[in-house]
């Protein structure tokens, strides 16, 4: 790892911790990823800086050669897991990533924002694709590498290795926590 850095005005953005995700990724170290996810937001709260929370409710449009239908999912898919505190913003999204046809970049910049911290399930899906629209929508970017989980661990490994240092930073949520003071 590279010396992560942390801007004044930084929002943790956690992916996809909701219910019907984090059962899929039991065995995987959905426990691991909560548990971190939770000790950031608690320190994000704590400094007066904004936590969101993103789930996902649909998929977007579009053929693709692998079948990801799930079928008929239950009532509480896409409830949230981690408890949502006041002033914490909430993103529903149709697609892999929290920016595409949702409110998240304008409520980041309405609160001065210019760096995320993103953690999350997938790692090479919705933790990915919003990693990489917040580095196209010029936020700095630093993804908490134990607080990242995938079904697939190739993929894991590809983006925590070789995507995420394109798009900006990694770190431990030991570190980041360490930034934060």
């Amino acid at each position: 790892m590279t010396a992560t850095t942390l801007d004044q005005n930084t929002a943790l953005i956690m992916i996809d911790l909701q219910k019907g995700i984090v059962a899929l990724a039991a065995e995987l170290g959905a426990d691991e990823v909560l548990a971190n996810s939770d000790k950031l937001a608690t320190a994000f709260r704590e400094r007066g800086l904004p936590v969101v929370h993103v789930n996902v409710t649909g998929g977007a449009p579009g053929r693709t050669e692998l079948n990801r239908s799930l079928g008929e999912l239950p009532a509480d898919w896409a409830e949230l897991v981690l408890p949502v505190a006041e002033g914490d913003v909430l993103v529903t999204k149709q697609t892999w990533g929290a920016f595409h046809r949702t409110g998240l970049d304008a409520a980041l910049r309405e609160r001065g924002v210019t760096q995320v911290v993103i953690t999350g399930i997938a790692t090479s899906a919705g933790v990915e694709s919003t990693a990489r629209a917040a580095h196209e929508h010029g936020y700095n970017v630093t993804v908490a590498t134990d607080a990242v989980a995938d079904r697939d661990p190739v993929a894991h490994d590809h983006s925590v290795s070789r995507v995420f240092p394109k798009l900006g930073e990694t770190g431990t949520t030991a570190e980041l926590l360490a930034l934060l003071g």
